[in-house]
């Protein structure tokens, strides 16, 4: 199968506002809507300032254009006003206020912290780093800043830079969560899961609501294979925030990996409930309804993963492996076409196309598959091992004994190599060497009747009865205790004849 989406959150920069003295804020939150004095640029200020922390960035921008009216060099109007620009998107404009609050103010940290993360916002690390760089120089203490080039290192593949700037904040203000749960992150890419569960929890102790922290840390531990403590957090996390769809999608990962395949839908269900334009939920679901069983669900759900994204290999890889094993292997073939065209290194659904190919009978075809295969990753030892198959049944006996061969260099603990490698050189007429084959067949797999009964046969082509005897009765024991009456009854016929022969 292939892989499923996971969701990790990293964490947000920071930004700073400037203020007028706390009694004229506090005033203006609670009269913002009353008259003002027009002269009065402080007026206009706290107003605005009111606006922008209840969320009407529109209306404080127009309260701060007034307020810079009045007052051309307010320095901390600029700075709010390019915030509150950000916020709704301008981050260009948000960069040019700032910039001015920089001119007017040239050792205004704040400022060239805040344009820092603006430019971040577009793309433009290097640049938010310089900022960042003078916004700590102007400021040693200035633990966001710290915390926003921290943000910016990671971004820029820094992570050992990043871990430093995050540590540094935490030096400064060890009560800062934010600082802890960047570091977990950082930590969290670069493979140290324990490290990172070790900050999420401190970020967690520190704020006890932070959702993200849960999150993340559910995401550690799912990653270390503590599934269970995953969960837990991720519960959290619902807790916390009900309607967090990426937490019910991890959630039911970590379900599905407990087998737990229910439980994973319902929580996949919700996720589409929640955020039904998400083709990642579907694809998920897709899976476990396949582990189910539910092979015509799982179509649908892939369908509609494929519908929200049209280039999405996996989908039309997974919906053909779902048509292949409800026996329509053209349609199976007619996706993973599909999934070749979106990504022709596709390895996986090669060998899938090669499997639906040799079960319409196109032999060559499948070969032709497995041989892509092959090239694109020459240590899967199946798709040696299944091109040897298809040679043997088009009667290349040499060639699939080279195929076996191969599959035994790669995976020399394979029994099934050993064993169709023994039955390609037995129609060869090479039976000494097929019961070496079947030798180290039994040795690898002692209680499959197939080797028992090939080594049995081989020995009876050599003039050994005494010898297949002994193989074919063990063969036949095996058959019978595994169920396979057919076989089982076909071996006793051949048993007859040796003892016939015998007597």
């Amino acid at each position: 199968m292939s892989w499923r989406f996971f969701v990790l959150v990293a964490l947000a920069f920071t930004i700073s506002l400037g203020r007028e003295p706390l009694s004229s804020y506090a005033e203006s939150i609670a009269q913002s809507s009353t008259q003002i004095t027009p002269s009065l640029r402080v007026d206009y200020f706290n107003r605005a300032l009111a606006k922008q922390n209840r969320g009407d960035n529109n209306g404080a921008i127009a309260d701060y254009n007034e307020a810079i009216r009045l007052k051309p060099d307010y320095v901390d109007a600029y700075l709010n006003r390019g915030t509150a620009k950000s916020d709704l998107g301008d981050k260009k404009g948000a960069i040019a206020d700032y910039t001015e609050a920089i001119r007017l103010k040239p050792d205004y940290a704040g400022a060239y912290s805040n344009r820092g993360v603006a430019k971040s916002d577009l793309g433009d690390k290097k640049g938010a780093i310089a900022d960042y760089n003078e916004a700590i120089r102007l400021k040693p203490d200035y633990v966001d800043a710290y915390i926003n080039r921290g943000n910016a290192k990671s971004d820029l593949g820094d992570k050992k830079g990043a871990i430093a700037d995050y540590t540094e904040a935490i030096r400064i203000n060890p009560k800062d969560y934010e600082a802890f749960y960047g570091r977990g992150d950082v930590k969290f890419h670069l493979g140290d899961k324990k490290g990172a569960i070790v900050d999420y929890t401190e970020a967690i102790r520190i704020k006890p609501d932070y959702v993200d922290a849960y999150l993340n840390r559910g995401n550690a531990k799912f990653y270390l294979g503590d599934k269970k403590d995953a969960i837990s957090d991720y519960t959290e996390a619902i807790r916390l925030k009900p309607d967090y769809a990426a937490v019910y999608l991890n959630r039911g990962n970590a379900k599905s990996d407990l087998d737990d395949n229910k439980g994973a839908i319902a929580d996949y269900t919700e996720a589409i409930r929640l955020q039904p334009k998400d083709y990642e939920p579907y694809f998920n679901r897709g899976l476990a309804k396949s582990y189910l069983g539910d092979k015509k669900g799982a179509i649908s759900d892939y369908a509609e993963a494929i519908r929200l994204k049209p280039d999405y290999a996996d989908a039309y890889s997974n919906r053909g492996l779902a048509k292949f094993d409800l026996n329509d292997a053209k349609g199976a073939i007619t996706d993973y076409n599909e999934a070749i065209r979106i990504n022709p290194d596709f390895a996986e659904v090669y060998a899938r196309r090669g499997a639906a190919k040799s079960n319409l009978g196109d032999k060559k075809g499948a070969i032709a598959d497995y041989t892509e295969v092959i090239r694109l990753n020459p240590k899967d030892d199946d798709a040696y091992f299944n091109r040897g198959l298809l040679k043997s049944d088009l009667g290349d006996k040499k060639g699939a004994i080279a195929d076996y061969t191969e599959a035994i260099r790669i995976s020399p603990e394979t029994a099934f190599n050993y064993d169709f490698r023994g039955v390609a050189k037995y129609d060869l007429g090479d039976y000494q060497g097929a019961i070496a084959d079947y030798n180290e067949a039994v040795r690898l797999m002692p209680n499959a009747a197939a080797p028992y009964l090939h080594r049995g046969l081989s020995k009876k082509a050599l003039g050994d009865r005494q010898g297949a005897l002994a193989d074919l009765q063990k063969a036949a024991q095996l058959f019978q205790k595994q169920g396979q009456i057919d076989k089982y009854q076909a071996v006793l016929k051949s048993i007859a004849e040796i003892q016939k022969a015998l007597q």
